[in-house]
């Protein structure tokens, strides 16, 4: 069986070792997603990219990193997604976050 319905992505970009109260910041907030109720997160892990200092993050084998691009990525009704905007707002102290409206379709078995 297959649903659609329309929906809104939150896609967090930070970094691997930016912390919040000693935690991992990616961590912090998909705990807070699921304390919230929202329908899932994902968290990515990239293997290279940079932000806004132009600093290179990278995950090639001599140099090995602790400090790579994360992505958290949330879908689910805008309303609950506003919910969590003021949590991201208080913990993300350098990167940035986007918000799309996507076309959710959602599989699942027939019972």
């Amino acid at each position: 069986m297959k649903e659609t319905r329309t929906g809104t992505l939150l896609r967090i970009f930070v970094s691997e070792s930016d912390r919040s109260n000693g935690e991992p910041v990616y961590e912090a907030i998909v705990m807070k997603a699921r304390e919230l109720h929202l329908a899932g997160a994902t968290v990515l892990r990239g293997m290279m990219g940079f932000g806004a200092h132009s600093r290179m993050h990278t995950a090639k084998i001599l140099r090995l990193s602790e400090d790579l691009p994360i992505v958290i990525e949330i879908v689910d009704d805008r309303e609950n997604i506003d919910k969590l905007l003021p949590f991201v707002d208080e913990i993300v102290k350098e990167g940035f976050v986007t918000l799309e409206k996507v076309q959710i379709i959602k599989y699942r078995q027939e019972s």
